[in-house]
């Protein structure tokens, strides 16, 4: 397994939220194997005012009241992800179960019942001394300051939870640092593949160990083999496309071993579903769901429609700002069809073009995000901008049902 594709496994094990929950739930039973390791320190004084006796109630209320709290939480979470799943897309899921925010919140519930559980269990069967019940009064306040403090901030994220705009913000933010990501290395630092390549007499081709989505292609491995070897690697399935197994998702100059063609296939994490990591169009295409979702006849709102169409030309003007001059590939022994301005522009607008076209209101605000992007300092950009309001007029000939509201369309073009 190589490192990066270690670190993406890691990563995604991190964002899930049992990982969260079971994490704070293993440090409270710690507490309380530490706090009754350490009871021979307490001195006998504090013994009787501080003992048992007077920690059990509050161990009692705790356990009861966090069970409540932790399973109201689990159902309200699962209803505000199905009402932003039905309200956006079915793929702002995968987004809202990586939100930090109700990870932690369920952590701290869920882990203060485990700690008070545990520490009513110990006292119970006497195997904790009196004396630490001093020492577990002390952890008593501070689980119980954390709880407070993790209410306080879940009733504030409860407002936003599930709603349309959280689920906006949070596929933007995703999105945004994805751009950014391929921004500042295009075509993940290997040369472009483009129709001018010429590929070497002698190729290899090198079949997908199994189907689905590639979703990480770990460079520096690639680099590693590619040098090793002296060989060319030519990828001909970047991030987010379909390969099938068996069929070829890169071709290798020579005639490299079996075990060459091993390693390097190993470098490409291959998945049932596309993901963010390194997938540029991913999360335009998202946000375009929620667009295009919001022009269908059951929801009829222009208003969201336009909202992801100012997000994404947002995130269009950004990219398109922080391209770095040319330079010289990181990897110039690989060679990488990335995602161009082109495909970008028609993750993010395509569906709107079609779906909105009959809308004035959506196809004008879809007009004036174009013809802004139009005036980025960007030609391929420019091109692709020119190209989708092309598109977008020929949807609107055939949807728009006046001839006036067509004329004031066609002037920006």
């Amino acid at each position: 397994m190589t490192l990066t594709r270690f670190l993406t496994l890691l990563r995604r094990t991190s964002r899930k939220l049992w990982v969260r929950v079971a994490g704070f739930a293993l440090l409270a039973v710690l507490s309380v194997a530490i706090a009754s390791a350490l009871s021979w320190l307490v001195p006998n004084t504090l013994t009787e005012p501080l003992g048992p006796d007077a920690l059990m109630p509050v161990l009692t209320i705790l356990a009861s009241s966090m069970l409540a709290v932790s399973t109201f939480s689990l159902n309200v979470m699962v209803s505000a992800h199905r009402a932003a799943a039905a309200q956006a897309t079915p793929r702002v899921h995968r987004l809202l179960l990586e939100d930090t925010t109700t990870q932690n919140a369920l952590g701290v519930f869920i882990g203060a019942f485990v700690y008070s559980l545990t520490a009513i269990i110990l006292f119970r069967t006497h195997f904790s001394r009196p004396e630490a019940a001093v020492i577990m009064m002390g952890v008593t306040v501070v689980v119980v300051t954390l709880v407070i403090l993790a209410m306080l901030r879940w009733i504030d994220h409860l407002s936003r939870l599930g709603s349309l705009d959280h689920a906006l913000d949070v596929t933007e933010h995703r999105t945004a640092a994805v751009l950014r990501r391929h921004a500042n290395l295009p075509d993940l630092g290997a040369n472009p593949m483009t129709p001018d390549t010429i590929l070497p007499g002698s190729v290899t081709s090198l079949p997908a160990p199994k189907s689905g989505f590639i979703q990480v292609i770990d460079m520096g491995a690639l680099d590693d083999c590619s040098r090793r070897a002296g060989v060319n690697i030519y990828i001909a399935r970047g991030p987010g496309q379909v390969v099938l197994q068996g069929r070829e998702m890169a071709q290798i100059s020579g005639s490299p071993s079996e075990d060459l063609l091993h390693q390097i296939a190993n470098c490409f994490l291959i998945g049932d579903m596309r993901s963010f990591e390194q997938d540029a169009e991913f999360g335009l295409t998202v946000l375009s769901e929620i667009s295009s979702r919001a022009m269908s006849p059951g929801v009829n709102d222009p208003g969201t429609a336009i909202e992801a169409i100012s997000r994404m030309e947002r995130l269009l003007w950004d990219w398109a700002h922080r391209l770095p001059d040319a330079e010289p590939p990181c990897y110039p022994h690989i060679f990488l069809h990335g995602a161009t301005a082109d495909d970008l522009v028609t993750a993010a607008f395509a569906a709107t073009a079609r779906d909105g076209a009959g809308t004035y209101e959506v196809a004008k605000h879809l007009m004036d995000a174009l013809q802004a992007l139009r005036l980025c300092e960007n030609d391929p950009l420019t091109q692709a901008a020119e190209t989708m309001q092309a598109r977008l007029l020929d949807h609107a000939e055939k949807a728009l049902p006046l001839e006036t509201d067509l004329k004031q369309l066609s002037q920006y073009h």
